[in-house]
């Protein structure tokens, strides 16, 4: 899903071919039109999820890409609508893949929950290089949560400028590690400890995509699945290098509070990052900034927020905003929704506090990340995918909706929307009505699984391994 061109998310190199919304763009590209202010946002996927790059490999549309207001009229570019998907070639890894896949230069890059990253030629399978990097933890050590062994989680980040990929693992301590590769060879550049002092390793989980922008990585912290111990929703910026200090910014709650919607950290072109936040302990008194859509600058400063007016019942009722990565739109607009079911509509440059949007409407509860072509979203919602367009910069226009086991994270290429549904099918449906064009038995994914597209392909993370599958 990616190809190397003159892209950026963050950076500006390589080129993904799907678009997805909660990606965050790991590298830096040329902004599309539809988001003229987004850097790159990805599911965290630097490489991967960005679909309308404007290369030959590109067309679609991205969770920041995409050049036009309706499906019927989406590019096409050279990505083919599929009548069928076949299974092209299947590896089994050390571990469940949670991650959503990078495509580099026709190289497959997968991290699994044994602390390993592979790489393997995207046309063929074939491994080209494994490095494990640390003892994953067991859940036995934890205190609660509900992936066993829990390795690398969050989506890796490409960073053209130095040829490495960039992942977090969770390692036996436990403690979590940033390690540098070279995507060439596998060979670990950089390694460095990513715990603040005074962080509870144990009861921190590293779910969220990681992002790059300006020669930094940025990485989000929330809880483990239990919500057990003291743990705070945190971002940290941290060198390509891995040298200096890093930056931080953490939630101002008694607890909880998670930043970890899957698509990772959304990034403007002014360097601006966008966070989804889920709940947090306090359910009276002041905004303690948790259900919230949080806007802070390159060095992790709080600028703005959002929270709905009913913030501290949303915390007490854990229907918060967290679950879904914010969606960056044209005209300085953001979609937000979460597990309430109540969706927002905000702007960027003024989010405006509590009660602050710009419209609200009951539409979904939904999980995991976006897919945006323009003014429409692909939206994850758990009762089926939707497509939602904003019509004027203040409405929200319902368009067609999936069946309700079709609730994946969508992606989008040529005119056609891929996702999942829970029982390891991959479908591909119609941009513009829905309709399944062709589907695919995969084998089981985690929840969160996304696909990643790339010449001609569909790539997929499974709980045992990678499946490529051929348009």
């Amino acid at each position: 899903m990616l190809s190397i061109c003159s892209l950026a998310v963050g950076t500006v190199l390589v080129c993904v071919l799907v678009c997805r919304q909660g990606l965050t763009l790991h590298c830096h590209a040329r902004p599309q039109r539809s988001m003229q202010n987004v850097v790159w946002a990805t599911l965290g996927i630097v490489l991967i999820t960005l679909s309308s790059c404007g290369g030959s490999d590109a067309p679609g549309s991205s969770p920041t890409t995409g050049s036009t207001s309706t499906a019927a009229s989406l590019p096409t570019g050279n990505v083919p609508d599929p009548s069928r998907l076949n299974m092209a070639w299947s590896t089994s890894l050390d571990g469940a893949v949670y991650a959503e896949p990078l495509v580099v230069a026709g190289h497959v890059i997968v991290a699994t929950e044994g602390d390993s990253l592979y790489s393997f030629d995207a046309a063929t399978g074939k491994q080209l290089w494994h490095t494990n990097v640390g003892t994953p933890v067991a859940l036995s050590s934890l205190p609660c949560g509900n992936i066993d062994p829990l390795g690398i989680t969050g989506t890796p980040v490409y960073d053209p400028a130095t040829k490495r990929v960039f992942a977090v693992a969770e390692v036996t301590g436990p403690a979590h590690v940033l390690v540098g590769l070279d995507v060439a060879t596998g060979e670990v550049v950089v390694r460095r400890s990513v715990d603040l002092a005074g962080m509870d390793a144990r009861v921190h989980q590293q779910r969220a995509a990681l992002a790059l922008s300006q020669g930094m990585i940025y990485i989000a912290y929330g809880g483990l699945y239990g919500d057990c111990g003291n743990y705070y929703g945190r971002v940290l910026a941290v060198s390509t290098s891995g040298q200096g200090d890093p930056l931080s910014y953490q939630v101002p709650t008694p607890r909880e509070a998670g930043i970890w919607a899957p698509p990772g950290p959304v990034i403007d072109s002014a360097g601006n990052v966008y966070v989804s936040v889920g709940n947090g302990e306090a359910t009276q008194g002041a905004w303690d900034h948790s259900d919230s859509v949080l806007r802070l600058s390159p060095t992790l400063q709080l600028q703005d927020g959002f929270a709905p007016t009913n913030w501290a019942q949303d915390n007490a009722n854990d229907a918060d905003l967290g679950s879904m990565g914010p969606v960056l739109l044209p005209d300085n607009l953001i979609f937000a929704a979460g597990k309430s079911g109540r969706t927002y509509l905000l702007h960027t440059n003024t989010l405006g506090g509590v009660g602050g949007q710009i419209t609200e409407q009951d539409i979904c509860a939904a999980y995991g990340g976006s897919a945006v072509v323009d003014t429409q979203m692909f939206i994850p919602c758990t009762d089926g995918v939707r497509q939602i367009t904003v019509v004027g910069g203040k409405t929200l226009r319902l368009g067609w909706q999936a069946s309700t086991q079709i609730n994946g994270s969508p992606i989008v290429g040529g005119h056609t929307v891929y996702t999942l549904d829970k029982n390891g099918t991959l479908y591909a449906l119609n941009s513009a009505t829905g309709a399944v064009r062709a589907s695919i038995p995969i084998g089981a994914t985690s929840r969160f699984a996304t696909p990643t597209l790339s010449q001609g392909k569909v790539f997929v993370g499974t709980m045992k391994g990678i499946v490529a599958v051929t348009l």
